[in-house]
């Protein structure tokens, strides 16, 4: 089912032993397009730290509720790796955070498109940086986007399917130049990204799109 990110921002979530917090935000692979983990603002029963879970243990999202219900034990989370939320996620905290929880290490899979679940055993990543490519949806959610001959608008949001956790669309807010309507754009059509720019770069002109 294709469902919008932000209406997974502020879902609650909820461990097989209880309520553990809400999500707060999500970060994705701007190279595969996939969201990699959900940053989970945890209640005053873990003293307020910021988690990451993989969408490999969400077990149900229910739009209705606003809630997101996963695998793991209140026990499994308060015992994972402590990571800074608000700075770039390092390899080595990736690492750690598979060991702990079992899960596969995405990043050593094959080229876009494997299965997370054919990942190779992780490996010794010391001295390895964090992945460049690993972004924040609250960000991206803030960027124009521009065509070859000039500006169309800007994100409003992204669109995923939840089988796969793949995001499929980009949600373009237009200004004057198309009634300021919203559209809905492919990742496959998105050239790049100009993170230094806040920009979403798309190589097609305004009447090609």
């Amino acid at each position: 089912m294709l469902r919008t990110l932000t209406s997974v921002v502020g879902s609650s979530i909820h461990a097989a032993d209880g309520e553990i917090g809400h999500v707060r935000d999500l970060l994705f692979d701007d190279r595969n397009w996939v969201v990699r983990y959900l940053v989970v603002e945890t209640g005053s029963w873990l003293a307020g730290r910021r988690v990451l879970i993989s969408p490999l243990a969400a077990q149900s999202i229910s739009l209705e509720g606003r809630s997101v219900h996963v695998t793991l034990t209140k026990d499994q989370i308060q015992g994972s790796p402590d990571i800074n939320t608000d700075l770039p996620v390092s390899r080595q905290q990736e690492a750690d955070l598979s060991a702990h929880f079992a899960w596969p290490a995405y990043w050593l899979a094959n080229p876009v498109g494997a299965p997370l679940i054919m990942a190779p055993p992780p490996m010794d990543t010391r001295g390895v940086d964090g992945d460049p490519n690993l972004r924040s949806v609250g960000e991206v959610t803030k960027y124009a986007v521009k065509a070859t001959d000039g500006e169309l608008g800007h994100v409003s949001d992204l669109i995923l399917e939840d089988a796969n956790w793949f995001i499929r669309f980009l949600v373009l807010k237009t200004g004057g130049w198309f009634a300021s309507q919203n559209l809905m754009l492919s990742t496959r059509w998105i050239g790049s990204i100009s993170w230094a720019q806040r920009e979403v770069l798309v190589p097609y002109t305004r009447d090609e799109l």
